[in-house]
């Protein structure tokens, strides 16, 4: 029996009992069509069917009742099948209705009912073109744009992030570095806004459910605190000579090694850490104090922290004010390193101690008595922090650079 034969209503619901799942076979039996007419009719919508005696619509996972998506702040709403099957009927009457009427009804513009009703014909052959609203849903939800998978969907990559952010690395300096140790592999370079994504946001926060470290970034403060507006504090007879404008001016020129910053990270009970960090390479040295913080025992911790260095790299110091420092001359006269002192209340003088501060109190929160803290804990921390890669050394690590500039001194002598 040819395909002519049966008129548009017997087509449309043929295409409608595929878009919905059934089976060629079972269609041609319920419409009393052959099972060539079912297949014919299918190649002419560009319905692919699977291969088999009851092979029907190959499978095109989408949902054909899904709502279209939401576009809020758009002049523009899409179309629902329901629109479509309205499109559909008022087509079909004996005097169709005009696409601006239909538009008006729907509450669209009269070009999306057209543009709607090109893309959706299917050919009659010598009776022309027809209309099909649920073929022309089905097609729209397959063109639709389906997620890509997610760059840290990849084992490999999510396996060295998360490794690196228990080392405490922040999500820049991680996404820096992996395009320095695998430079030649795309695939294992991720931005640290998709780290950040991972930590914070996508499936609340998935990423942080897989790190160690119970703190994975840092302070969120985006800008520097006001000043202090405390008051000057009196002249002091040992800074004479050792104030910031008496410093070298190559000191403020960081692209010299040999100068560093340091400070003190204090806890209860007179406990402490000397914390140093060299402004060329940011390399840290950390010492623990024995539970003294008065000048003599500060000063023979800096003594035999910052003497392991080749001479060449411990030229000077910047403190701030502390009374720990009172007997620097002493110290002076013993090593020859030179101490200089920052203005009150100004520790951005010395912002790369601060920053090394900070990042101690990620291992050791104020109030941390660090009498109780091992020194093989405080060398581990130092290790970690001077093998994290650096922003300002173009994501190398201290320690890259400071054996650098060994090596480099040991071929100068």
């Amino acid at each position: 029996m040819g395909v002519a034969h049966y008129g548009w209503d017997v087509r449309l619901g043929v295409y409608g009992g595929l878009v919905r799942g059934c089976s060629a076979k079972s269609l041609a039996q319920k419409y009393h069509l052959s099972h060539g007419a079912v297949k014919k009719w299918a190649k002419l919508a560009g319905m692919e069917l699977a291969v088999g005696a009851h092979g029907g619509l190959t499978s095109i996972d989408v949902d054909v009742d899904a709502a279209p998506p939401v576009t809020d702040g758009r002049t523009y709403r899409r179309l629902t099948l329901a629109d479509r099957m309205f499109i559909q009927t008022m087509l079909n009457l004996k005097e169709p209705w005009s696409y601006r009427r239909i538009a008006v009804e729907l509450g669209v513009a009269p070009s999306t009912i057209s543009r709607e009703v090109t893309r959706g014909r299917v050919s009659m052959g010598r009776y022309g073109d027809k209309y099909s609203a649920e073929i022309s849903h089905v097609n729209m939800l397959k063109a639709r744009p389906r997620p890509r998978p997610g760059k840290l969907d990849r084992p490999e990559l999510w396996g060295e992030v998360v490794t690196r952010l228990n080392q405490k690395h922040s999500p820049q300096q991680i996404a820096k570095r992996l395009q320095v140790d695998f430079p030649d592999r795309k695939e294992m370079h991720v931005s640290y806004e998709t780290i950040y994504q991972a930590l914070y946001i996508q499936g609340k926060g998935a990423m942080r459910n897989e790190l160690k470290v119970v703190k994975a970034l840092r302070s969120g403060r985006t800008q520097r605190l006001p000043k202090s507006k405390l008051p000057p504090r009196q002249t002091r007879p040992w800074l004479d000579g050792a104030r910031l404008e008496d410093r070298p001016e190559e000191v403020e020129d960081k692209s010299v090694p040999g100068h560093w910053e340091g400070d003190l990270v204090v806890g209860p009970q007179c406990s402490g850490l000397v914390t140093l960090i060299e402004r060329n390479t940011r390399f840290a040295l950390i010492g623990r104090l024995p539970g003294c913080r008065d000048s003599v025992t500060v000063l023979d911790v800096l003594d035999e922290l910052i003497t392991q260095l080749p001479q060449e790299l411990t030229k000077t110091i910047t403190w701030d004010q502390g009374s720990e420092m009172a007997r620097h001359a002493t110290f002076t006269i013993d090593t020859g390193i030179k101490l200089f002192f920052c203005d009150p209340h100004s520790p951005w003088q010395r912002g790369a101690n601060e920053n090394l501060n900070g990042l101690i109190r990620d291992y050791y929160p104020k109030s941390t008595n660090f009498n109780t803290i091992a020194d093989t804990d405080i060398k581990a921390m130092q290790d970690q922090l001077n093998d994290r890669p650096r922003q300002t050394l173009d994501w190398a690590t201290p320690r890259e650079k400071l054996d650098a500039l060994i090596n480099s001194v040991a071929i100068t002598v």
